[in-house]
């Protein structure tokens, strides 16, 4: 293992622990097991879920073998990191149908060569009484409770219960089950990542390293990328939406999204934020490099230069996209546009009114005014709500 190869393993890293470890399995020469467990409680692989698989794919490409625990077993129970209560549970059908929809997007990450994808109901769901109670004797009470969001909630009152508890036991056992050398995770998973060392000694094993990546904030700038706050990215998201997507987010993150998203070498990272800071790149320009870069990464070049031509035609050139969906118009004579816009683009009737209060809601070009509009108005016109929703209104 070069020095080189090491330093493209810690490359952009939040902790490694313990790091001289990391360091020795990769002297020992043979290809490490390097396991990833991502729990299917949402549709989508998301820009911010990718930052740890490309890590994953690193060790790949450095012919280590990447373990993808797809925990449809754990995924029931429910992780309990960084929550102040307890999660709603998912049920099998509902995970199920997550899973599905997953695996064909971690392809878009990762490569097929040392590859393998587990679900861990395969040895979790097996599980007997003896087993259980020989997997909780791994850990205590005191040691469960040094976990912060688990001290803040115990120290408040707020319930927590025993199945809880039971969940950082399980990921660790999945570290067992597939002896796993390293483990990744986001930074909100190191407690769990190192109570899996905790397990895998309790069955005579070699302890894992665990490595964390940082959290990709979300595309509002603030809190991180959560498909349940609605501020993400897709990995297979149209590439004109990823484009658009991302030259909306705060000009103050795009060194985090460099470097997280787009997967810059840090050299290039600083050299853009100096540039943006001296004045000699506009942040503008620099948001469409980081734009075209992660759409390049998904879809190609050629996808991601089509995605930029068509966001300046709409944005720029405030143009029409060449393709956008048509909705039939109601029949009644007078339109109500909240109602069409709640159809139309899913949003609630507050939210659409609250837009047309703004000006955001046009017709053809024409910001409107008023909650109705005459139908013959409106037939074979372009309905835009903001900067990026379109739908042609037909007959």
């Amino acid at each position: 293992m070069s020095s080189a190869d090491l330093q493209r393993i810690l490359r952009h890293t939040d902790r490694v622990v313990p790091a001289e470890e990391l360091a020795a399995k990769l002297e020992s020469g043979r290809p490490l097991r390097v396991k990833l467990g991502l729990d299917p409680t949402a549709p989508a692989v998301t820009l911010g879920w990718a930052v740890v698989l490309r890590k994953l794919r690193h060790f790949q490409e450095l012919g280590h073998t990447a373990v993808l625990i797809v925990g449809d077993f754990t995924a029931q129970v429910g992780d309990p990191s960084d929550r102040g209560a307890q999660r709603k549970r998912l049920t099998a059908d509902e995970v199920n149908g997550f899973a599905q929809n997953l695996l064909s997007q971690f392809e878009r990450v990762l490569l097929s060569e040392h590859l393998e994808i587990r679900r861990n109901s395969e040895w979790l769901a097996g599980l007997d009484m003896y087993g259980l109670l020989e997997l909780t004797s791994a850990a205590t009470v005191a040691q469960m409770l040094e976990r912060s969001d688990f001290a803040t909630r115990y120290e408040s009152g707020t319930p927590i219960s025993v199945m809880e508890f039971l969940y950082p036991l399980l990921q660790g056992y999945d570290s067992v089950a597939v002896e796993a050398d390293v483990e990744l995770g986001g930074s909100d998973q190191l407690w769990n990542l190192m109570m899996g060392r905790v397990v895998q000694e309790r069955y005579g094993m070699e302890p894992q390293v665990a490595l964390t990546m940082p959290l990709l904030v979300g595309t509002d700038g603030t809190q991180k990328m959560s498909q349940s706050l609605g501020n993400y990215i897709g990995v297979e998201d149209d590439p004109a939406d990823m484009f658009g997507k991302t030259m909306s987010i705060p000009d103050d993150v795009m060194s985090e999204w460099f470097r997280l998203a787009a997967d810059f070498d840090e050299q290039d990272v600083e050299a853009i934020t100096a540039s943006v800071a001296s004045g000699d790149l506009h942040p503008n320009e620099a948001k469409r490099r980081l734009a075209r870069s992660i759409v390049s990464l998904y879809w190609g070049e050629a996808s991601a230069a089509l995605a930029e031509a068509g966001f300046d035609r709409v944005f720029k050139e405030r143009g029409v996209p060449e393709e956008i969906d048509e909705l039939a118009l109601p029949t009644e004579a007078m339109i109500q546009l909240p109602a069409l816009i709640r159809e139309a683009f899913g949003m609630s009737g507050a939210e659409a009114r609250r837009l047309i209060d703004q000006g955001a809601v046009h017709v053809d070009g024409m910001a409107i005014e008023g909650l109705e509009m005459a139908r013959a108005g409106l037939v074979g016109k372009v309905l835009r709500v903001g900067r990026r929703r379109f739908v042609r209104l037909v007959d």
